[in-house]
């Protein structure tokens, strides 16, 4: 298995601490992000990673260089244009080959074995994506997820407003007393997933969307399993999440 890694964006939440710096090379108890992304991944076992580079590819680059300093093969793509997640893949798509491949933003901390886990439960049935999720985050910023009795994907609905999660309650889609699963931002495909990003469409929001994506692998058939990850998961989305991960070590 290979992976890519997003690493496109400024981080404009930041502020300024990206001014100079992509926000995935900010450092977390003296490593950049990445590194710890990067660190984990191999550790799983993954030594072919594309990290797709944007604002400030440079910093990126020409830190991590071929990756043979960490028993790794690195190479890169440059997304030119900020035009959303669900292109952005398709910037790795000679990469991956007819790989399955673990897909990862640049500023998602888990535990090292988070990444192993995903691979075995990919390994479990005929899948041909695998999406993690973590309870209690607040579902209008991000990606609300439905799934059948066998945790596998039903639907992702982007953002929900709160009438949205009231109408999932009536219709049985979310029950009393289990958890409401909120995207935490890693997975496995094979490249079916190519197939529908090429035929994306801008969403309101003016971009493509890889959620949109992954609705559109379930409408054709496509079977999508489910993982919660359990223990350590931290979007470093802020200044704030950044100083609070550096005083939990302190």
């Amino acid at each position: 298995m290979k992976a890519v890694v997003l690493a496109a964006g400024k981080g404009t939440r930041m502020r300024d601490l990206t001014s100079e710096m992509p926000k995935p090379m900010l450092k977390v108890l003296g490593k950049p992000i990445l590194e710890h992304i990067l660190e984990g991944l191999i550790f799983t076992g993954i030594r072919e990673i594309c990290i797709i580079t944007g604002y400030r590819a440079e910093v990126v680059e020409s830190y991590f260089r071929n990756g043979s300093a960490w028993g790794a093969k690195i190479s890169y793509a440059r997304q030119l244009v900020q035009d959303g997640t669900g292109k952005a893949p398709e910037l790795a798509k000679s990469f991956v080959g007819s790989d399955s491949f673990l897909l990862t933003y640049g500023d998602i901390l888990v535990k090292p074995d988070t990444y192993q886990q995903m691979v075995n439960r990919f390994d479990q049935g005929p899948f041909s994506g695998l999406i993690t999720v973590t309870p209690g985050q607040d579902v209008s910023k991000g990606g609300l997820n439905l799934f059948d009795r066998e945790f596998c994907l039903q639907r992702i609905v982007e953002k929900p407003a709160a009438a949205q999660i009231d109408q999932f309650r009536k219709e049985g889609w979310l029950k009393p007393g289990e958890p409401v699963w909120y995207n935490a931002g890693i997975y496995i495909f094979r490249p079916d997933l190519f197939e529908f990003t090429a035929k994306l469409q801008k969403s309101p929001r003016g971009e493509y969307e890889l959620p949109d994506a992954i609705n559109a692998l379930l409408a054709a058939g496509h079977r999508i399993a489910g993982l919660e990850i359990k223990g350590r998961w931290v979007d470093v989305r802020d200044p704030e999440v950044l100083a609070s991960l550096e005083r939990e070590q302190g």
